[in-house]
């Protein structure tokens, strides 16, 4: 994929969010299909971040945070779980978060969530 102004925006702000030991770490495949994909997933989703707008990095963290419980996407829930911090989300935030998560898109998703915040938390 060409190196364009949105693509290096969407490359900084996934370092920013994820570290560079996460970042380093998915895009260590040197398959050029591999590499093609991170270069699609980094455009796609980070770009939405690094877009600016209405709507902050805390937000949006949350927002990932909501969405990927509610699909179920644990993995996923995680990362985002891991690095809510580095966009200003508080540990008062995600707690909050949960009950929303639970509430609106069930017990089941909202217990899984609070499992992996859990988990976290105690790793940090």
């Amino acid at each position: 994929m060409e190196e364009t102004e949105a693509l290096s925006a969407a490359r900084g702000m996934r370092r920013t969010m994820l570290g560079d030991a996460y970042v380093n770490g998915a895009t260590a495949d040197p398959d050029p299909v591999a590499v093609e994909f991170q270069d699609y997933l980094t455009a796609t989703a980070w770009g939405v971040w690094a877009r600016g707008g209405a709507l902050s990095p805390r937000d949006r963290s949350l927002l990932v945070l909501a969405m990927t419980a509610a699909l179920g996407r644990m993995e996923e829930f995680r990362i985002h779980a891991e690095s809510a911090p580095r966009a200003g989300v508080s540990d008062a935030e995600v707690d909050e978060l949960l009950f929303q998560i639970a509430a609106y898109a069930g017990v089941p998703a909202g217990s899984a969530a609070r499992r992996t915040v859990t988990a976290v938390r105690r790793e940090r």
